[in-house]
């Protein structure tokens, strides 16, 4: 959401309302959800019972927001980031909602996870509550699920570039179980949130919740804007090598996997080698890189970056470093690709510096260089190398945005040669990862007007992924990840609510419309095309 449509706010207020009352490695996911939550106190604040109504909002339809995120400012590394201070956003949707439907009284409530939003419910049996606005606030708290236990009408709110991983996947797994009380709202125009709370009139009014949840669906496609009949984009003609070929290199290629202290084979993904390479290895690698040379790196990302901001020379150095590290690991096994679970290693000690400037100068190579130790994803990004000639792949963390009929591809990794190592270059900025505030990552200015291809291939289910979308923009909201690529779908931009909890959040995007070597791909694998949109 953005400032235009909530006004900024006094930070440091309370939140107020319209009412007085890898299995062994430490993934980043598994982080997050580890954390801590809110306080009973804060989590039952406006738990007001039904007795204990005053005589101004009797007869009001009412609500109760669940505000589902760690605590209200934010002291571990997820989206949005380290240190965000949620009051001021929970103020600006506590007031939006009051001054814009009179008729209803909002019950703000924090939730951590399942245990809290158990102990909602409870409370919520002797109070006369006709809904729940469940707003996604963090990536993985688990709120919506038991609201939605309840019966009653439940909305479900994405605060975008925050809670969008969650929401998607969460989302799709209410379409898919067909929820009958479940409705969403996932825009960016606060307009649109309050357009979807009034539909809890319809239950008011004696309808049943899978009539609210109808409305809300209703009101969800009137507000998008409408599909172009026909997607004009740049031309970018590409040459894809034959399927025949592609298989052929798949065979010979390998992907080293970074996620602990193992060592070794570990399996195949459409016939890439996949071998366990442990941190230890790419630590080493670091420290024996040359301070000359780390230095002459650094001088180049100084030189051609647009921009530095918050990151010192030392972090650029050891960033440098660590980009030399890759390399030399990759040419020792031979390996034309490495994926590590980032986090986990630099918050376990393992290695020490961030490896996002390394990926992205790996990528821009036409190598791969891959994030979270996602192995399925940096096969995707190889398979989709080989096709396009030496495209990379952009692996990313999407959110959509039904108020501009977009799909936001969000990162901290992105190359700047999108068209190949031998194509345009586009600017870029060196900023701190995002999440935690450390380290240096990329934010890649991309080329717009673009036809782009997004894909992920799952080899136990023999099925890829497919989606495409036109660039139209890059977002540059400071929350959440630092590339962030805005696409128009083409094709039903509700259809692409449905797959992320089967498929989960990532998704690698290449520029170009790939649709016909991707189905040619798919023939000759053996593999059925799966479309999103």
């Amino acid at each position: 959401m953005r400032d235009m449509e909530f006004p900024r706010v006094q930070p440091g207020r309370r939140v107020t309302g319209a009412c007085a009352g890898c299995p062994a490695a430490l993934t980043r996911r598994r982080f997050l959800t580890a954390t801590a939550g809110a306080t009973a106190g804060a989590l039952l604040a406006g738990t007001a019972t039904a007795a204990g109504r005053s005589a101004d909002v009797a007869g009001k339809t009412r609500i109760r927001i669940l505000y589902s995120l760690h605590a209200e400012r934010q002291a571990v590394p997820d989206w949005p980031n380290i240190g965000f201070d949620f009051v001021p956003v929970m103020d600006r949707i506590n007031g939006a909602l009051s001054k814009a439907c009179p008729n209803f009284e909002f019950l703000p409530t924090l939730a951590a996870g399942e245990e809290q939003a158990r102990q909602v419910l409870e409370a919520d049996r002797a109070a006369a509550v006709d809904g729940y606005l469940v707003y996604q606030m963090n990536c993985w708290n688990r709120v919506v699920q038991t609201m939605a236990t309840s019966g009653r009408p439940v909305l479900y709110a994405d605060f975008q570039f925050a809670g969008s991983g969650g929401f998607l996947v969460y989302t799709s797994a209410f379409l898919r179980a067909q929820a009958p009380n479940v409705g969403f709202v996932a825009s960016s125009r606060l307009e649109d949130v309050i357009a979807a709370v009034r539909c809890f009139d319809v239950v008011t009014k004696g309808g049943s919740a899978a009539e609210f949840a109808a409305a809300t669906a209703r009101e969800r496609l009137g507000r998008t804007p409408k599909a172009p009949r026909t997607v004009d984009a740049r031309r970018d003609p590409v040459t894809p090598v034959s399927t025949a070929e592609c298989v052929r290199r798949l065979k010979e290629s390998k992907i080293l996997a970074v996620r602990g202290q193992e060592a070794g084979p570990a399996g195949e993904s459409m016939g890439i080698q996949i071998v366990n390479v442990p941190y230890a290895e790419v630590n080493e690698a670091w420290k024996a890189v040359a301070a000359d040379q780390s230095r002459a790196v650094a001088d180049r990302w100084q030189k051609t970056a647009a921009r530095i901001d918050g990151v010192s020379r030392e972090t650029l150095e050891s960033s440098a470093a660590m980009y030399l590290g890759m390399k030399s690991v990759l040419a020792k096994h031979g390996a034309g690709a490495i994926t590590i679970n980032c986090l986990g290693g630099f918050y376990g000690g393992h290695i020490h510096a961030y490896p996002c400037l390394g990926f992205h100068e790996l990528n821009n190579e036409g190598l791969v260089g891959g994030c979270e130790c996602d192995v399925r994803s940096a096969a995707t990004m190889v398979a989709g190398g080989i096709l396009t000639g030496g495209r990379p792949g952009f692996i990313s963390d999407p959110v959509i945005d039904t108020a501009k009929r977009q799909i936001i591809y969000a990162h901290c990794v992105a190359s700047n040669r999108p068209f190949g190592p031998k194509g345009a270059s586009n600017a870029f900025e060196v900023l701190t990862h995002s999440e935690d505030r450390q380290g240096a990552s990329v934010r890649s200015i991309l080329p717009v007007g673009y036809m782009t291809t997004s894909i992920e291939i799952e080899p136990a289910r023999k099925e890829i992924l497919f989606h495409r979308a036109k660039a139209v923009g890059n977002d540059a909201d400071d929350r959440a990840c630092r590339t962030k690529l805005c696409a128009e779908p083409v094709g039903d931009i509700e259809k692409l609510f449905t797959m992320w909890d089967r498929w989960g959040w990532h998704r690698v995007t290449f520029y170009g419309d790939l649709k016909e070597p991707v189905y040619a791909l798919a023939d000759a694998l053996g593999y059925a095309v799966v479309e999103e949109a």
